[in-house]
């Protein structure tokens, strides 16, 4: 049960070394022992991998971008074996595949084989949703058919819980569905918000605990999933970034996380 910081939460302090050293020490000081890799500046591999490193922090996973996965996949490799870290994930499928059943069905025929080529290296690959998967195509979610049409050895999730809810599906079911095929996890909290209209509150993202999931429940599915990193994100925060991350790590702690 290791928790974990989304770095794609406090990206604009990781774009240059200097600032990533100093938020890799926040990052170490909130509690967290692993970081996902996320957008993070033009940093060398070896760097990232030595700042992280020197904090004790594991670099648990990553998004990495379609056209390296497509492109240049030997050097995504290389660059994950350096960090020590087995597992790779795409953070969304380009727009050319998203709204029709079809482009669904061409996404994962490529996903199959961008994850049949990592498990020759020992390496995951992994699926991050946002909303737009619930799209319906002939009765199913575009996010079914990614899933029933690619091999749970080659393609994994990254379930997150906002988007889930969001898209209308429940994050518990969801995390239910992929027992075993989920090494990693995306908590992130929905909470309304008033607007002009009082008829529509907006929605929003929350640091876990602060908006309106069910947290113990989602908690007890991915042990039931056998998650073995739990990373907190956070994409818009209210304030400070670091002080959103560290909300959501002392609420998980108090669920019983460590």
């Amino acid at each position: 049960m290791t928790l974990a910081a989304q770095l794609y939460t406090i990206r604009d302090h990781t774009q240059t070394l200097e600032d990533f050293t100093t938020s890799m020490v926040k990052i170490r000081d909130i509690g967290f022992t692993a970081v996902q890799v996320s957008k993070i500046g033009d940093i060398a591999d070896e760097d990232v991998k030595r700042i992280c490193d020197d904090n004790n922090l594991t670099i648990c996973n990553t998004h990495i971008d379609y056209e390296p996965l497509i492109d240049d996949l030997d050097a995504v490799i290389e660059q994950h074996k350096l960090w020590g870290t087995r597992h790779v994930a795409i953070g969304s499928m380009p727009n050319e595949f998203r709204t029709s059943k079809e482009g669904y069905l061409r996404f994962a025929e490529i996903a199959n084989g961008i994850g049949e080529k990592l498990a020759d290296a020992d390496l995951t690959f992994s699926y991050h949703n946002h909303s737009f998967e619930f799209m319906r195509f002939d009765g199913m979610t575009g996010l079914d058919i990614l899933y029933n049409e690619t091999d749970p050895h080659f393609v994994q999730a990254e379930i997150d819980t906002y988007w889930i809810q969001h898209g209308g599906g429940d994050p518990i079911a969801w995390i239910d569905r992929m027992v075993d095929r989920m090494p990693v996890v995306h908590l992130k909290d929905l909470v309304m918000m008033p607007s002009d209209d009082p008829w529509k509150p907006v929605h929003t993202m929350a640091e876990v605990g602060e908006g309106n999931l069910n947290w113990q429940g989602i908690l007890d599915a991915c042990k039931r999933a056998n998650v073995e990193f739990y990373a907190v994100e956070q994409d818009i925060c209210p304030g400070d970034p670091f002080e959103s991350l560290a909300i959501s790590y002392k609420n998980l702690v108090e669920l019983g996380m460590k």
